[in-house]
């Protein structure tokens, strides 16, 4: 298996011997063993793993299932999509490996796992049980909510029901609805998940690179034919919001069932050589004035599958067994 979460193959240059950015601080990405298949599928016999978020997150549970696919049988797995939730099964370990399409979490009008670009985006404040329903009795849940959050303006939170016909509509500060969403994820960790035989894990930022001035490069591009990292070791982008890192910390140090947080942001800022590109499903066709004009349409989101994300399925790894 291989390609980026939608689909279309790609491929990330290998580094150098020697030249990844994260090593070169003298320390190990991993703090556990390395990433292996047959073992964490032994681990996960008989339990139910669930990915939920947004893209990022679905690529990350698709980069886990390309990981352990290979162990298995082919007679013996199967993947089936049933709206918002895509179940992989490897039979032979009675073990389920789930994404939940929930972009921000909570319930919101992006929530339709297909048609989901809506430029107004509203949250039903901390209403979850339209998408809790489906986390209930998983033994492992990985959460992200991000990139859905960065409008560039206040965050529009519905008081009532998308049913109401009179909608009262409040708007937040980004930080503040951010929090506020967080923190009724931890009530209901707290409430349905029992430490003693559950785990919970909250991905960090995904960044982007859409501005190679951001990295000193002058060239007015983007990721686009972008084979090597960056090498700046204080590089942080400007897309990615240091206000909502804090919120996570703050939110999840609070939980009294513990949240296990995966930190993906820095050493995936380094990698504006790693991300799908040109080489995604269009949704579209190409003008021809985006054809003669790559860039312009190049996806500087999502990565490339294999690359990035299985480093964060190793981090995962790390954190999930050998905590």
């Amino acid at each position: 298996m291989a390609g980026p979460a939608d689909g279309a193959p790609c491929t990330v240059q290998p580094f150098a011997a020697g030249s990844q950015p994260w090593l070169l601080t003298g320390s190990t990405i991993l703090t556990g063993s390395r990433f292996n298949a047959t073992l964490m599928l032994e681990m996960l016999r008989g339990k139910r793993m669930m990915f939920v978020g947004d893209s990022l997150n679905r690529g990350q549970y698709v980069s886990l299932v390309c990981l352990l696919h290979r162990s298995i049988p082919e007679s013996s797995k199967s993947m089936e999509t049933f709206d918002s939730l895509t179940v992989f099964r490897a039979k032979n370990y009675n073990a389920t490996i789930e994404f939940y399409w929930a972009p921000f979490l909570a319930e919101s009008n992006s929530d339709d796992a297909v048609v989901h670009r809506i430029a107004d985006r509203i949250v039903r404040g901390t209403a979850l049980e339209k998408h809790a329903r489906f986390w209930k009795g998983a033994d492992i849940l990985v959460f992200n909510s991000y990139l859905w959050w960065m409008t560039g303006q206040k965050m529009k939170i519905l008081q009532g029901s998308f049913e109401d016909k009179s909608k009262d509509i409040v708007e937040m500060e980004t930080e503040e609805a951010y929090g506020m969403v967080l923190n009724a994820v931890v009530k209901w960790v707290e409430n349905n998940m029992n430490p003693r035989n559950s785990r919970v894990f909250f991905i960090t930022m995904s960044p982007t690179h859409t501005r190679s001035k951001d990295w000193g490069d002058d060239s007015d591009g983007n990721c686009y034919n972008q084979t090597t990292p960056i090498r700046d070791l204080s590089y942080w982008g400007p897309g990615t919001s240091k206000g909502l890192m804090r919120v996570i910390g703050e939110v999840f140090s609070t939980s009294k069932v513990p949240v296990g947080i995966v930190n993906i942001t820095q050493l995936s800022e380094y990698r504006k050589d790693a991300h799908t590109q040109i080489y995604k499903k269009q949704w579209n066709p190409l003008t021809p004035e985006q054809i003669a004009n790559p860039k312009s349409y190049a996806d500087c989101t999502h990565w490339c599958l294999p690359g990035l994300q299985d480093t964060w399925n190793e981090l995962l790894y790390s954190k999930l067994f050998f905590p």
